[in-house]
């Protein structure tokens, strides 16, 4: 893989308090919860992070306020090598904050978020100067089209996390090349998980997969829908694990790898993922780790 590939990112970023809870609480009581967790997170930041980690050099875009929280979100990706000189600084409001009870028996969390960030952001030329790839959740929707544009323009493809069918995202997906998409999405989008993947290749896009959690996954492969089986660990936290198969996804394009290899790597990385609390605590770090992971199963 060329060295030099940069892949952009636009969308979310969040600070996430994490902590394990043995059930989900009862209205009107209290519940003594374990040591939180404090990281980064965020559908594009944390597949970004993945990346980097791997060793491609990306570029994020999103906002933030100009309190703590937003600090925090700040400085994590620059620890992690993420590019971040295109973010925008909101005065006033409040940085994107989550509160996540993750179940001690399941390894299923629940998410709580918030955000108060009326800024809108502007995509300018120089975000995709010298990409090869843009990733995007879709959340700020026009931001979200106008930098899908600018990148269909230019010739770079896009890959789009699709956690929610929001107002225009029949706008944004014909603009895709790559769109892996939530169960919650694809229940939404179509009657049946093949009926979405049909629709999504139908439109243009390359790849189309519909994650299942614990079921894997199911992907369009050569007009056919191929079913990947998720590993067998004992997962702690699922938390993350979407946003990392993402990143898993588009290092297998970069590498112009076949789509089952593709699928089969973001498995074996989300899987990581899920052996400790966070989002990014056990996001590998280099290509050895995943291989001997590999190795043992």
């Amino acid at each position: 893989m060329n060295d030099q590939y940069i892949v952009a990112g636009f969308g979310q970023c969040s600070l996430d308090y994490l902590t394990f809870v043995d059930e989900f609480p009862v209205e009107d009581k209290k519940c003594e919860v374990s040591p939180w967790v404090i990281e980064g997170g965020g559908p594009v930041a944390t597949a970004l992070v993945v990346l980097s980690r791997l060793g491609v050099k990306t570029r994020f875009m999103g906002v933030t306020a100009d309190d703590e929280a937003g600090q925090k979100i700040r400085d994590g990706l620059i620890r992690e090598g993420v590019d971040i000189s295109h973010m925008h600084t909101q005065k006033g409001g409040s940085s994107q904050t989550a509160c996540i009870l993750i179940n001690k028996k399941t390894a299923a969390r629940t998410i709580l978020w918030s955000r108060d960030l009326n800024g809108s952001c502007v995509i300018g030329e120089k975000f995709l100067d010298g990409v090869a790839a843009l990733h995007l959740d879709g959340l700020m929707e026009e931001a979200s089209i106008q930098a899908a544009l600018m990148a269909k323009s230019r010739g770079i493809p896009v890959m789009l996390d699709a956690g929610s069918v929001r107002s225009k995202t029949h706008e944004l997906l014909p603009l895709c090349s790559y769109v892996v998409c939530s169960e919650e999405f694809s229940k939404k989008y179509a009657s049946r998980h093949e009926e979405t993947l049909l629709k999504l290749t139908t439109l243009g896009v390359k790849l189309a997969s519909v994650t299942l959690g614990s079921r894997g996954s199911l992907t369009m492969i050569d007009g056919k829908v191929h079913h990947h089986s998720a590993y067998d660990i004992r997962a702690v936290d699922t938390t993350g694990a979407g946003d990392v198969f993402h990143g898993g996804c588009l290092y297998g394009i970069l590498n112009n790898w076949p789509h089952d290899k593709i699928i089969g790597f973001a498995t074996a990385i989300a899987a990581m993922k899920c052996l400790k609390a966070g989002g990014r605590a056990a996001v590998p770090h280099s290509l050895e780790e995943i291989n001997r992971f590999l190795g043992g199963r």
